[in-house]
């Protein structure tokens, strides 16, 4: 079996400022999950809210994996305009920012 090309991943997590709303959460969820349709450098795209057991997540509760096909693509996403524009949306409310890239690797 041939092996397939490696993809890069692209993991987003958010710690919402104190007083953040469920509504303004949501417009930030619906904004994030809105850029695959509008960014093609997007191959694949996923998110979650924590529900850990562990009580480790220091506080950030939202996780967003970004998946480009290589380096290039992720390239095309980083200054899109429309992922300008989510940052725009995101920024008043978020209190901290993970950003992790990494090569999947199987096994």
């Amino acid at each position: 079996m041939p092996e397939s090309q490696p993809l890069l991943r692209h993991v987003v997590l958010f710690k919402f400022k104190e007083g953040t709303t469920p509504e303004q959460i949501t417009e930030i969820e619906n904004a994030f999950r809105g850029l695959p349709a509008k960014i093609d450098a997007i191959h694949d795209f996923e998110w979650g809210v924590d529900v850990s057991i562990e009580g480790r997540a220091d506080g950030y509760t939202h996780c967003f994996f970004v998946t480009f096909k290589d380096e290039d693509a992720r390239a095309v996403y980083l200054p899109h305009p429309d992922h300008k524009a989510f940052g725009a949306v995101l920024r008043p409310h978020v209190e901290k920012v993970l950003v992790l890239d990494y090569w999947v690797k199987n096994g």
